[in-house]
């Protein structure tokens, strides 16, 4: 596997990331990450199956330089991950996620990197899990 992160697996279309911040998406916190996932239909064989948004707030950040290493952060740690996602993901579904940094504070890539792999292994989990079989009437 390679480990890249190129721009068409980057969630772009504002139509897209309008939908991912509605109530139907999924949640999930891990400090300093809070994390949102959308499941969509996958159609295009030549599309990505996943496709990311990376937001950390000005709110958070006053200066740029501390905003973009916690971007920095971000992006590095899900280019690393990614295929504990990839791996488990059922054909025919996609994913819009979006990691949002909800620390105050600036934190070491050990400690993002370890919290990227805790919410990723929950949303695999979410697809590992065997779906119930309905009875039969």
């Amino acid at each position: 596997m390679r480990f890249t992160f190129p721009k068409p697996e980057h969630l772009c279309r504002q139509r897209d990331i309008d939908a991912l911040f509605t109530p139907e998406s999924r949640s999930a916190v891990a400090f300093p990450l809070r994390m949102l996932v959308r499941e969509v239909a996958h159609t295009d064989p030549h599309a990505p199956r996943v496709q990311v948004l990376v937001s950390v707030s000005k709110r958070k950040f006053k200066h740029a330089v501390d905003r973009n290493r916690a971007k920095r952060q971000l992006r590095e740690a899900y280019r690393l991950n990614k295929h504990l996602l990839l791996n488990v993901l059922p054909e025919g579904t996609a994913l819009h996620v979006a990691f949002i940094w909800i620390a105050d504070a600036p934190q070491t890539s050990a400690l993002v990197h370890k919290r990227m792999q805790t919410l990723l292994h929950r949303t695999a989990d979410r697809y590992c899990s065997p779906q119930p079989i309905p009875a039969a009437p």
